[in-house]
């Protein structure tokens, strides 16, 4: 059966936060790792501001396959374009699970996990985000660290740190609340259009 009639369900869950703060969506299986980079962004509420990379290992392998943005500075690790890697390379079968990194500084890391294969349906527009919990932490915030700490801080109005950080997060996300999640809400790039306005003088 060609790729083009398959859809990928995915569940992200990102890691060292509880309660958890997950997504499951759709998306084409025929997709490379760039057009995958560009959902989970979408449906987890990242701004892709910062470096990703999946990292995974093949079936028997021990060397880890690392793809995302090669850059000159990280040239001592071999980093496979996501453009060029195609997702139906590694995902093969339902229970396949690898890791996704998102801002080399805060250090989100995601776990993506194939639930299921599925028939693409007519009338439906891909990608979708179909179920979720709870909103995604807010851009540079120290990582989980960070993001366990500022929940502390919004829990208590007579915290000393409470007007500064709410007003830092008001700049960005109005008024930010912690467990929020609509899959509705969700609003998908065109993940060519995004790779041409970063990479297109580059590449």
């Amino acid at each position: 059966m060609k790729w083009q009639n398959l859809i990928f369900q995915f569940k992200i869950t990102l890691e060292g936060i509880n309660p958890i703060i997950w997504r499951r969506i759709h998306v084409l299986a025929k997709y490379s790792f760039w057009d995958l980079h560009v959902a989970i962004q979408d449906s987890m509420g990242w701004f892709d501001c910062h470096l990703h990379a999946f990292r995974y290992k093949r079936p028997h392998g021990t060397k880890i396959i690392e793809i995302g943005i090669p850059i000159d500075d990280f040239d001592d690790i071999e980093v496979l374009p996501g453009w060029d890697e195609y997702i139906a390379d590694c995902f093969v079968e339902p229970g396949r699970n690898i890791k996704y990194e998102y801002d080399f500084g805060d250090s989100w890391n995601h776990e993506i996990l194939l639930e299921g294969i599925l028939l693409k349906e007519k009338g439906i527009k891909y990608p979708r985000c179909i179920d979720g919990q709870r909103a995604c932490p807010p851009e540079d915030c120290g990582g989980v660290w960070g993001y366990k700490n500022l929940l502390k801080i919004l829990r208590d109005p007579n915290h000393e740190e409470y007007k500064s950080m709410t007003e830092w997060l008001s700049g960005w996300y109005g008024k930010y609340d912690p467990e929020a999640f609509d899959s509705k809400r969700i609003k998908f790039d065109n993940p060519q259009k995004r790779w041409k306005k970063a990479f297109s003088k580059h590449y």
